[in-house]
């Protein structure tokens, strides 16, 4: 049987919790200066309004980006409670500060559309990590919270006005393409964010009825070495008790799971779904 993986102690736990806040800020201040500000990709956030003032005033997106964060996150405390913590705020100082560490550093590219798209994966990857850190850059996400609150508009709304607003701004700023721009790069960076919370290992989900319930489940115990689940159902037709076996695999195992089933019950009826994320014992724990 697979061998259960030990939690990390909490201190540990806690440590490892800054360490992704800080790589994860890094990553996204390097993707700002290499990728989005030399191509004016104003994507959203305080990242994008440090890019349309640089461009327009010509102040240090460090500087900006502090000069609104910290007021951000302190109107955060006050109206909606201290729910942010320390952690909030190394992400909310650090990040600036390595904008303004490697504010000379050479772009990587001078092409608008690979600076959105690789601008947008970097962001995405950092506040992916940020996310894992249980924390996050604030920014415009606190005053979208704030906005929640007292509005009753969903998040979600609130996040889409206040980086829509930003974004039809590059579009005054600077011109209709980059305001395009500037939604591919956030389009990117909400898919790679998706990706790093979730990751590429999909697992699959099969809901199998079979006239050979124990000796199935059996297989799946002993010869796969998965859990299955026992579930009620009955049937639509007959009205009559259909016992439905459901176990969660890798991609790897889902194969022999169906060789398996189709060896034992050629009749079996089997529903596969896909599983983005599975957590417990045999997979990964949170």
């Amino acid at each position: 049987m697979r061998r259960r993986s030990q939690p990390l102690h909490p201190k540990v736990e806690l440590m490892m919790e800054y360490v992704y806040i800080l790589i994860g800020s890094a990553i996204i201040a390097v993707a700002f200066n290499v990728f989005l500000l030399p191509n004016r990709v104003a994507s959203g956030g305080v990242s994008g309004i440090s890019t349309i003032a640089y461009a327009v005033f010509g102040w240090q997106p460090a500087y900006v980006q502090w000069a609104l964060n910290i007021p951000l996150f302190i109107a955060g405390v006050v109206l909606l409670g201290r729910q942010f913590g320390v952690k909030t705020l190394v992400g909310t100082l650090f990040l600036p500060f390595v904008v303004y560490l490697t504010k000379d550093v050479e772009p990587a590219t001078h092409d608008p559309l690979l600076g959105s798209l690789f601008g947008g994966i970097g962001v995405g990857l950092g506040l992916g990590i940020v996310f894992r850190g249980k924390a996050s850059t604030g920014g415009t996400d606190l005053a979208a919270q704030i906005i929640h609150k007292y509005t009753g508009l969903s998040l979600g709304m609130c996040v889409i006005l206040i980086d829509g607003l930003i974004v039809l701004t590059a579009a005054f700023v600077f011109d209709i393409e980059q305001a395009l721009y500037a939604l591919i790069a956030l389009y990117v960076t909400s898919k790679t964010i998706d990706l790093v919370q979730i990751g590429l290992g999909y697992s699959k989900m099969a809901m199998i009825i079979t006239n050979e319930e124990e000796k199935v489940r059996h297989a799946i115990l002993h010869e796969i070495d998965r859990g299955v689940t026992k579930l009620s159902g009955y049937g639509g037709y007959t009205d009559h008790e259909r016992p439905v076996l459901m176990c969660v695999v890798q991609q790897a195992e889902f194969t022999k799971l169906k060789q398996l089933v189709k060896s034992i019950d050629p009749s079996a009826f089997v529903i596969v779904m896909n599983a983005a994320e599975v957590l417990g014992e045999g997979f990964k724990r949170t």
